[in-house]
């Protein structure tokens, strides 16, 4: 396990479209779930400790995010052939185990990470609803991958804001988490 921070948001940076293979065994597009007022993409996998620590708080924002116009799109990056955890038949399990309300989707090629230069897992990339990127942080900050503060998430309360306004917060606390593991 590799720690690694996301860098500095790149404000207005538009999100690429892509066709990736869900849970649900369907091919879906940046486009077909994009969100009124905005979309959240987030690069994460089912064998990291950091999305493990979080996944609960996660899967509660992006339900209650829909109630603002916002999607959540989740991706797998990760090389299954040395992480077989992170294979798509556990993604499956991963996703019904933690009640997921959005779409999970298989990047096998990993041409969808590199596209929007993911870093780690977690990874979240925030959009406004014209998807120019507005967010790239956490979603609350951990101690011994434990959530120090049990309140509303920066996450949340960042893709609220740009549901409101159409821009995020100009101060963001980068994710952190194990690096996405490339493909040799």
């Amino acid at each position: 396990m590799s720690l690694t921070k996301t860098p500095i948001c790149d404000f207005g940076k538009k999100a690429e479209n892509f066709k990736l293979k869900s849970t649900d065994n369907k091919i879906i597009s940046l486009n077909d779930l994009k969100g009124v007022k905005g979309t959240l993409i987030m690069f994460i996998c089912n064998h990291c400790p950091y999305v493990k620590a979080i996944i609960k708080d996660l899967v509660e924002d992006c339900k209650n995010l829909k109630k603002f116009g916002i999607n959540s799109i989740a991706i797998c990056s990760n090389d299954v052939k040395n992480y077989p955890e992170d294979s798509f038949e556990n993604m499956i399990i991963f996703s019904k185990e933690n009640n997921f309300s959005f779409p999970y989707l298989h990047d096998e090629t990993q041409e969808v990470a590199r596209t929007y230069d993911a870093v780690c897992t977690p990874d979240f990339f925030a959009y406004n609803g014209n998807l120019e990127l507005q967010y790239r942080g956490r979603i609350k900050q951990l101690k011994d991958l434990k959530p120090i503060d049990d309140g509303e998430s920066e996450l949340f309360k960042a893709l609220t804001l740009i549901s409101k306004t159409g821009q995020g917060p100009e101060k963001q606390h980068p994710s952190m988490g194990c690096n996405i593991k490339w493909i040799k």
